[in-house]
């Protein structure tokens, strides 16, 4: 097909300035690598008080996304899950995950079923928009001996299969007990990670609390590739006091050297939520930190 050279002309100023409109459009802001929230424990005493104004402080922040910490009596901070869902909605907020810790009440053995207290869990959700289901600790009584942990395990992977009928993953959140309490001579973290099925259940890695149970992020993200869709993004610094040793901060500013953990966690981990934390404040208002938090995390391209 023969082309005239004034429409060549024509056609390549357009071409031009069409690749101009996408340069300043594709370099007008970093994209970021996955979706950022904020486990709302970080704020805990604030969302105690006035959960309402608390999530506009966060939503005023740049947060869009928040992760719950609590669920009691089928309400989240004090409010139905359609009542909670509405106010999340008019802030611009969404519900990615949430944590409520199934225990041994909520499985049924008589009736190899959940407990209906437990698809009351999964049911109001599912009203949030919830991505993630997290169980965010494991009661001792859980851990006693090999056989019974396995057995929930089992569980681990039958809410795996409950929680996907509504669109969602199960998942489990760490603290350090799984890397430093052993079974028939094996970590509980490493029983886990071959227990489960990894397209039901989702282990949210804190790539914080291990180091209280002596394991180091980075070995464990490079251990178990693929695994960590769902991580908790945390620092750690020496503890000023209690029984651990470690205690949470401002993240970048610790031993955990989180930007490194969580590029590795992106590039072989699978990392594509990265939900904040920070427990502990070191005499700084816990919203002055949960902002630097953020700002980090943009910072770092995320």
């Amino acid at each position: 097909m023969k082309t005239s050279r004034r429409m060549f002309i024509k056609t390549g100023a357009m071409a031009i300035a069409g690749t101009a409109v996408m340069g300043r459009t594709a370099f007008a802001a970093k994209k970021q690598k996955g979706i950022i929230g904020l486990q709302l424990y970080s704020i805990r005493s604030e969302m105690s008080k006035d959960p309402l104004g608390s999530l506009k402080q966060v939503a005023a922040m740049g947060y869009v996304y928040v992760e719950h910490a609590s669920y009691t009596n089928r309400k989240f901070y004090g409010y139905p899950a359609p009542e909670f869902r509405k106010i999340l909605d008019d802030l611009g907020l969404k519900m990615i995950s949430g944590h409520t810790v199934m225990g041994r009440q909520h499985w049924d053995a008589s009736r190899n079923d959940f407990s209906d207290s437990w698809k009351y869990t999964v049911d109001d959700a599912g009203v949030l928009g919830q991505k993630y289901v997290v169980s965010p600790s494991m009661d001792e009584s859980m851990r006693k001996t090999y056989d019974d942990f396995k057995r929930y395990m089992d569980i681990y992977n039958k809410c795996g299969e409950l929680c996907r009928k509504q669109g969602m993953k199960f998942g489990y959140h760490n603290h350090d007990f799984e890397f430093s309490e052993k079974l028939n001579n094996e970590k509980l973290f490493d029983i886990m990670m071959k227990s489960i099925d990894p397209n039901l259940v989702v282990i949210q890695l804190d790539i914080g609390n291990m180091y209280n149970g002596g394991a180091v992020a980075l070995d464990v993200v490079k251990q178990y590739p693929g695994r960590f869709e769902n991580i908790h993004v945390k620092d750690e610094i020496k503890a000023t006091g209690g029984e651990q040793q470690y205690e949470s901060c401002i993240i970048g500013e610790g031993i955990v050297d989180a930007r490194k953990v969580i590029k590795l966690a992106t590039k072989i981990g699978g990392a594509q939520v990265y939900i904040i934390e920070q427990e502990s404040y070191q005499g700084k208002p816990p919203m002055e930190c949960v902002k630097q938090d953020l700002e980090i995390m943009k910072k770092w391209g995320y």
